[in-house]
């Protein structure tokens, strides 16, 4: 592992930093292959339209570029997470008028999940906790993953690769990791996330392989049984790429043609570091 702070090599940060205490910043998540940074211009419009949300200062893109492509370079298969803190403040929730913001940007190995969980699918759980709905801060990947870090606590069998979280109106809005598409009828359906959740940069890449493939998309939201009743679910973030769903609780899935149509598309654009062999092409 490979950390900057502040284009320094370093391991610690101030314990001041408003980041650690209040969760005050942003990050991304870049999936590297090759030595290149996966869809590295996506990920910074939506780090810029983060600290524009939080009102903090934006971070000169051109130095994240340049960090992200040097770590890239010398590592060649890994993911790279960029932070960005308000920077250090005083005690109490009040930013200092002109925040320091500080920038971290560091690299660790590819998670090493199973060529099965693209070709087969993958078994998904619901699960109890519950997200806010905060339109302020819907769609944007701020630091405070709290309600994530309690919904993942919910389980540890291995055989669960992921699970889907409810708003607070019983509406499904994401996965802990992941956003979620539902197949039917051949129309693909993603939640809007205008209340909670995250807008995941592979989310938006899947929405334009899907319109360019011809498929209709449909931003909507609605309580768990509409999405469940689906022909086909998959799950979408920078790392998986795509994961077909093969059974949530009790319900079994195929992967279906669109959903077969788009991870091959998503193989041929290499937009996301996948297994080699697994898609018919």
């Amino acid at each position: 592992m490979t950390i900057l702070v502040n284009g320094t090599e370093a391991d610690t940060v101030p314990v001041f930093d408003r980041g650690l205490q209040y969760g005050d910043g942003v990050f991304e998540t870049i999936a590297v292959s090759a030595g290149f940074p996966l869809l590295l211009d996506e990920h910074l419009q939506r780090l810029h339209a983060g600290t524009a949300r939080l009102r903090l200062p934006a971070a000169d893109p051109e130095v994240l570029r340049r960090e992200v492509n040097a770590l890239a370079a010398d590592v060649g298969e890994c993911v790279i997470k960029i932070i960005l803190t308000a920077g250090e403040g005083g005690r109490g929730y009040l930013r200092p008028e002109s925040p320091a913001c500080r920038r971290i940007v560091s690299t660790s190995p590819l998670p090493p999940h199973p060529p099965e969980r693209w070709s087969a699918g993958v078994c998904v759980r619901v699960c109890e906790t519950r997200l806010a709905v905060q339109p302020a801060l819907a769609g944007i990947k701020h630091c405070n993953r709290l309600e994530q870090v309690l919904a993942r606590a919910e389980w540890s069998d291995p055989a669960i690769a992921e699970g889907l979280v409810l708003d607070t109106a019983g509406n499904l809005v994401e996965g802990t990791m992941s956003n979620v598409f539902a197949v039917q009828g051949g129309i693909v359906r993603t939640p809007s996330l205008t209340g909670s959740g995250v807008r995941g940069v592979m989310r938006d890449a899947v929405m334009d392989l899907a319109a360019t493939a011809g498929f209709p998309i449909e931003e909507v939201d609605g309580p768990l049984d509409d999405w469940l009743g689906a022909d086909a679910l998959f799950l979408t973030n920078s790392v998986i790429g795509i994961w077909p769903v093969s059974q949530v609780e009790d319900r079994q899935y195929g992967i279906d043609d669109v959903t077969r149509t788009l991870l091959n598309r998503l193989a041929g654009a290499r937009l996301a570091p996948l297994p080699p062999g697994v898609f018919r092409r």
